[in-house]
């Protein structure tokens, strides 16, 4: 079986060039990375938090999260500057392909009633996200084990022009988008 990185330089690419018009094939759209955040609920009141979600993240992404801390202090969430809030994690290469292809062959087909994803989510650059109210639908995600349900949100970022372009990108890639 070959990958989605192999399908795309093969196959998809030159479908697309022909598809946009475009004449250099190097100007074809191409993902560039996926960027994977999760937000931590409790981070504050709990430290811990922050390294089981690091667990998840890592168990997600097959790649170690980074922790980002707070850039400002905001006193009424009794968050203080440089406090750990949050992870995020860039994908790049063979292991962008790898989590996109299966984030569209198995997280989006284990959701119950999924219609596909809304065109809407585009930035007005090519660049789509979406987000997850919980991270148990990954499959390396044991439900049964996770004490605290964590919201994650992936940012898809290609080099398209436009949200046409980044559209007609990721319908070739297989996204199911509402229909």
């Amino acid at each position: 079986m070959s990958t989605l990185q192999d399908k795309f330089t093969t196959e998809i690419a030159k479908a697309l060039q022909t598809q946009l018009g475009v004449k250099n094939v190097n100007a074809v759209p191409s993902l560039k990375k996926i960027v994977v955040n999760m937000g931590v609920k409790d981070a504050l009141a709990d430290k811990s938090n922050i390294e089981k979600a690091a667990v998840l993240m890592g168990q997600i992404t097959g790649q170690k999260a980074k922790v980002m801390k707070a850039k400002k202090a905001i006193s009424a969430f009794k968050l203080r500057e440089g406090d750990k809030v949050a992870l995020m994690v860039t994908l790049r290469g063979k292991r962008m392909y790898d989590f996109y292809d299966k984030l569209v062959t198995i997280v989006f087909p284990r959701f119950r009633d999924f219609h596909g994803v809304r065109k809407e989510s585009f930035d007005g650059h090519g660049n789509y996200t979406l987000g997850f109210a919980e991270c148990t639908v990954f499959p390396e995600i044991d439900a049964s084990k996770v004490e605290k349900i964590q919201g994650l949100e992936i940012s898809i970022v290609t080099t398209a022009k436009d949200n046409n372009q980044g559209f007609e990108l990721l319908k070739a890639l297989g996204m199911p988008f509402v229909k």
